[in-house]
Parts: structure tokens; sequence; C-alpha cells
């Protein structure tokens, strides 16, 4: 249970930042601003956490010395550079996801945005299919049909047609979609044998490298970090970049891929919610329906596999 908490609430604290970069885009700073101040704090946050778990490790050899002399103390498998290269790697895909889907909420509303980000749950099924070189099964077509439909629903589409829509602002959410469907599947894939804290720190190192080099952060030292950017750094960094990729480390390699997508619907309500009681976006009846729609269509696959395996045992 604790697992899936774990990923739950990971997932729902994605759904909180499509709100702050809207406040923040609003106080006039940059996307650059922005991410890097969002994986700054995830960087710092994120290696305190590993020093301490490091000192308490450490402090529990000793202990396990002192009381039982010539016992081997346990310990998970240790982190050589080949595995923080492929970890710096895997955590890439986190900082690609929030540059494409905080940019495309330049052009369209956070509660459009975050629909186009969910399309990753049939994307993750293509990039599997292609990969494994295996064809989805028919239950897999419905599902992204009915996926399908409560997009429709949910972006408005029906009830308004498409020419409101910014077209930049569509392909940069479905690209992040893209990039999102990655982030799950190298997350639960990238040296599982290793502590989740000390997973997630390079993950989140490997995404600020590639900001910072992709926007060199002049905000370190213009004083920009000092204003309110260093609030909304923290706000994103807490729940984008520190918290998330934590509970993903620890819940997804024990729950698998499939749950992980399901319990990782819990942002889309979140993040829409948000969009209409704190940033006054207008979300009809009827793009709720899409909204629960698309829910549906998430959780549908694992828990017909669920449903099946309790009817062969």
């Amino acid at each position: 249970m604790k697992y899936i908490l774990s990923v739950f609430l990971g997932a729902a604290s994605y759904g909180i930042l499509s709100t702050i970069v809207v406040l923040a885009y609003g106080d006039g700073y940059k996307l650059g601003e922005v991410v890097g101040s969002q994986l700054l704090t995830g960087f710092i946050l994120a290696w305190a956490l590993a020093l301490f778990m490091k000192w308490r490790e450490k402090r529990g050899r000793g202990a396990s010395t002192r009381n039982e002399v010539g016992a081997a103390p346990k310990t998970m498998t240790k982190l050589t550079w080949k595995h923080r290269l492929i970890l710096m790697a895997a955590g890439m895909p986190t900082a690609i996801t929030g540059l494409l889907y905080y940019q495309s909420l330049r052009y369209i509303p956070a509660s459009l945005a975050i629909i186009l980000l969910f399309q990753f749950t049939w994307i993750g099924v293509l990039i599997q299919a292609v990969s494994q070189k295996k064809r989805p099964n028919g239950i897999m077509f419905f599902t992204i049909a009915i996926l399908f439909g409560g997009t429709m629903l949910a972006a408005g589409i029906i009830e308004q047609g498409t020419g409101k829509f910014n077209i930049m602002g569509v392909v940069l959410g479905l690209l992040s979609a893209v990039s999102y469907s990655l982030f799950i599947l190298f997350s639960g894939k990238a040296v599982p044998a290793v502590h989740p804290a000390y997973r997630s720190v390079w993950m989140i190192t490997g995404g600020m490298v590639l900001v910072f080099i992709l926007f060199p952060p002049a905000f370190l030292f213009n004083g920009l970090i000092f204003g309110d950017l260093m609030l909304y750094g923290f706000l994103l960094g807490m729940f984008g970049a520190f918290i998330p990729p934590v509970l993903f480390a620890v819940g997804v390699p024990h729950i698998g891929e499939g749950m992980a997508g399901i319990l990782g619907a819990s942002e889309l309500p979140v993040a829409v919610l948000l969009s209409s009681f704190v940033l006054n976006e207008h979300v009809s009846a009827l793009q709720w329906t899409g909204v629960i729609v698309v829910l549906v269509g998430i959780a549908l696959p694992e828990l017909l596999k669920r449903r099946r395996k309790l009817s062969l045992q």
C-alpha cells in the first residue's frame, strides 16, 4: 500500500505545477528562469536527502560493527560512475518535459496543457509496442479510442471546435507527453537496485545540467533569485523536481509501470481543479466529463489485467 500511495502522491504533486508556472509568468519570469530555479531547488533538496541517508548508513554500519563483530552489514548496490551517468540520462526527460510543458502554458490554458500532457498514456503504449516489436491487443486499441474521445471532450474541441487553439501550444503539449512517457519508462528501469534517494539525486542532477546548458543560469548572478523567483523556484522544486522523482523511485519498481500509469492519472484532476479555482479558467461540465473518461481509459487496461489474473487463480 505504501508504494501505491507513494506513486499517487508523486503524480498529484505534478498537478500543482502548471498553476505555479502561470503565476510566475504573470510576474514576468521567463522559461529558463522558472525551470532553472525549479531544478536548482530540487538539486539542493535531493543532495541534502542523499547526504543524510549516507550519514545514517555510515552510522548504522558503525553500530553494526560494534554490536555484531564480524557480521556483514546489509547494503544495497553501490553506485559506479556508469550507474551515475545512466541515472543522469534517465533524469533528462524530466527536464525536457518541464521545458516543453511550461512553454506550452504561454500559448494555451493550463487546463488544456494538462490534457495534452496526458496523451503520454497511449504514447507510452506506442513506444513499448515499437521497442518490443509487439502489436497492441484489442483491449489496448479500445482503450486508446476511449482516451481519444475523452481528450476531445476534456479539451473542449467538441464544444468549441479547434479555432481557439494555438498550434504551437498544442505541439509543445504533445511533445511534453512524449518526454513524460519516456521519464516513466526510464524511472522504473534505471539502476533499480540502488537506493531511491541515490537514484533520484543523480536523475535530478542530469536534468539540471541539461537545463543549465540550454539556459545558462544568469538569475543566480543578476539578483532575480532573491525576489519572488526564489518562492516560485522553491515550490516548483519541491512539487516538481524533488518529491515526485523520489516517490516514483520508491514506488514504481515495486508496483510496475502499468499500475504507475493508473496512479499517475491523479495529476490530471488536481491540475484541472487548480486551473479552474486559482487561475479562474472556465472548465465546462462537458470538459469535466472528458476528464473522467480519460481517467477511466487510463485505468481500464490494468484493471482488466488484474481481473484476468484473479479469474485464473
